[in-house]
């Protein structure tokens, strides 16, 4: 835990991986990167570079991650893809536009203005359909974004993608692939949910077919294909859910309303038609995950025109949290025994046991930002998806002279680099605009709460003084 001195302690993590110097660059891994204006990776992300938590035996991510892969055996599972991927990977290959904001520095950890840390799995999805090793994959990996800081996101979490592909050439026509596909169906493994799916396959306007490329019998196949293939996931999920809570004396099987589930018509930048699947559980819809038939200009670009199939993008840490009864983000992270020994992948699932509850220590930090500038606020609590948050930001080059606009993702930055994982929750309480001189004043609520020992008043007050002065240096805002 980063306490007393953060810096230095961020850096005694980091400095087997990483190593960072102005005249040199910056070495991940052995890798040394040039590093220029776009450079914003901090050393509180480097000192989480590299654990891989979703391969970590016994770690609550990695037993997540292998239930999702036992329901696609036939698939590849590639779980150690490199995270250090250039512009053209994350961005460029997934046709973003150049003006997109989840390009903006605010949202993306940058190594320099042609190589950054990967906001999504998806920056390998045209690399694996070009290497065309197997008709289903799936990717698990650490991904990076400048995100909120509150018990349910984290600057550094898991993401895993599968996809399905069938190649046309090996049809004589549209109607035999579609054919094919529906028999394949006809193999996955039945089940009793209870589904709502009230909406036609594909909509001209809702959530439109791919005319140029698909025809409508080719696309109502893969779409029953991914439902099908999805609903076994889901059903293989929450059942190794519930068996968890019966067994902590939580909840009685059989207690609560019978599992179902409900098609939503969705937007994701490479589906189309697209979904997100919720679940009844517990007397709740949850969001479990996004998916849809592939955007075949991605395809194409890969260089497997000829296949068509379906995606789907999850996140760990959501379905973890669930499995596992885990109430805070920052806990995956921790090392302490107390934690990690909580959990084995050779039994079945159990709920986290709670081993601790200090108290918070809630501190507010008020300030002006400096004349004629407007503040970006992001959507914190947007959910975790392949797509890039929406936040928006700098697009354009930053000058060394400029002092930077501030941007709440900023904020969020200088709380980690100063507090670490000693921050439980920052959040805008106040928001005000000066009648006479239009000055746009903030007011943020950062919430100290330590996983591993009660902060003391010293200590709370040290971080804090630390984050305001940083916004005072950085951003060249008037503390109130």
């Amino acid at each position: 835990m980063i306490l007393r001195n953060p810096n230095a302690s961020i850096w005694a993590q980091a400095s087997s991986a990483t190593t960072s110097n102005a005249d040199h660059g910056l070495t991940i891994n052995g890798t040394t990167y040039a590093t220029d204006s776009w450079t914003n990776v901090p050393p509180s992300i480097l000192a989480q570079y590299g654990r891989r938590l979703h391969i970590q035996s016994n770690h609550p991510i990695s037993i997540t991650r292998k239930l999702i892969e036992s329901r696609f055996p036939a698939f590849q599972n590639r779980n150690e893809l490199p995270a250090v991927v250039t512009v053209d990977q994350n961005f460029d290959s997934l046709g973003f536009t150049q003006d997109h904001p989840g390009r903006s520095r605010t949202d993306t950890y940058y190594i320099n203005k042609d190589t950054l840390l990967r906001t999504h799995t998806s920056a390998h999805e045209v690399d694996v359909f070009r290497a065309n090793t197997s008709d289903g994959y799936t990717i698990s990996a650490d991904v990076y974004r400048r995100d909120a800081v509150d018990r349910s996101h984290y600057p550094v979490f898991h993401q895993m993608e599968g996809a399905l592909t069938w190649d046309r050439n090996a049809s004589s026509s549209s109607k035999d692939l579609a054919e094919t596909i529906m028999s394949s169906l006809e193999k996955l493994p039945k089940h009793d949910l209870v589904v709502e799916d009230p909406n036609p396959p594909f909509h001209k306007e809702r959530n439109p077919l791919q005319t140029k490329y698909h025809t409508p019998e080719e696309a109502k196949a893969v779409a029953a294909h991914l439902k099908r293939s999805l609903e076994d996931m889901v059903v293989t999920i929450f059942a190794a859910a519930d068996k968890a809570l019966a067994a902590s004396g939580q909840g009685a099987q059989g207690e609560q309303e019978p599992l179902k589930v409900r098609w939503v018509e969705a937007f994701f930048p490479h589906t189309s038609p697209s979904w997100e699947l919720e679940v009844w559980w517990r007397g709740d819809w949850l969001e479990v995950l996004g998916c849809g038939v592939i955007d075949q200009p991605l395809l194409n670009r890969a260089g497997v025109s000829s296949r068509v199939g379906w995606a789907f993008g999850i996140g760990l840490e959501r379905i973890a949290m669930l499995l596992f009864g885990i109430p805070d983000i920052r806990l995956f992270w921790s090392k302490d025994p107390r934690f990690l020994s909580q959990f084995d992948e050779s039994q079945p699932i159990r709920r986290f046991q709670p081993f601790s509850k200090y108290p918070a220590a809630p501190r507010d930090v008020a300030f002006w930002l400096p004349k004629s500038e407007a503040p970006v606020v992001a959507d914190t609590k947007a959910s975790s998806t392949s797509a890039p948050s929406p936040a928006g930001g700098q697009l354009t080059e930053p000058s060394a002279t400029d002092t930077p606009s501030f941007h709440e993702n900023d904020l969020m930055e200088v709380v980690r680099n100063a507090a670490g994982d000693a921050v439980e929750d920052v959040s805008l309480i106040d928001s005000f605009k000066h009648p006479k001189t239009w000055r746009q004043s903030l007011c943020y609520r950062v919430t100290y709460r330590s996983l591993e020992k009660t902060l003391t008043t010293d200590e709370a007050n040290e971080l804090h003084e630390q984050i305001r002065q940083e916004l005072v240096s950085k951003f060249g805002v008037e503390l109130r």
